[in-house]
């Protein structure tokens, strides 16, 4: 069993080339999304925090990233999310395909602001 990063930057570098590529982006993307978050590993993953709490994760799998939890309550970010949803609260988003940066964003920026309305 491979051995768990401590870091994300670890986590990322053990990733196929491609894949830390996407995972670099996806990482800047959330960061600008989240200003002054921090970041740290926990579950095993890649998680993006704001004062310390967890707002969102991200991880690498074979053939998708994915993205979690899934922000609630905006019906609009909804109708965006619902082609990438996967179960109750996990977002795929296939390798193969261009990944939505964009809509990352917004996912983090609408969870960051759950965080800090206390949801």
């Amino acid at each position: 069993m491979p051995e768990k990063s401590s870091t994300v930057d670890a986590y990322i570098s053990v990733q196929p080339a491609a894949t830390q590529q996407v995972l670099h982006e996806i990482r800047r993307t959330i960061h600008a999304a989240v200003p002054d978050a921090g970041e740290m590993i926990s579950y095993g993953i890649p998680t993006i925090t704001l004062g310390g709490h967890y707002v969102v994760y991200f991880a690498a799998w074979a053939h998708h990233i994915s993205v979690y939890p899934v922000p609630r309550g905006d019906e609009g970010l909804a109708t965006e999310l619902a082609p990438y949803l996967s179960g109750k609260g996990t977002l795929k988003f296939p390798l193969a395909k261009e990944i939505p940066l964009d809509l990352i964003a917004k996912v983090a920026a609408q969870l960051a602001a759950e965080k800090k309305m206390g949801h």
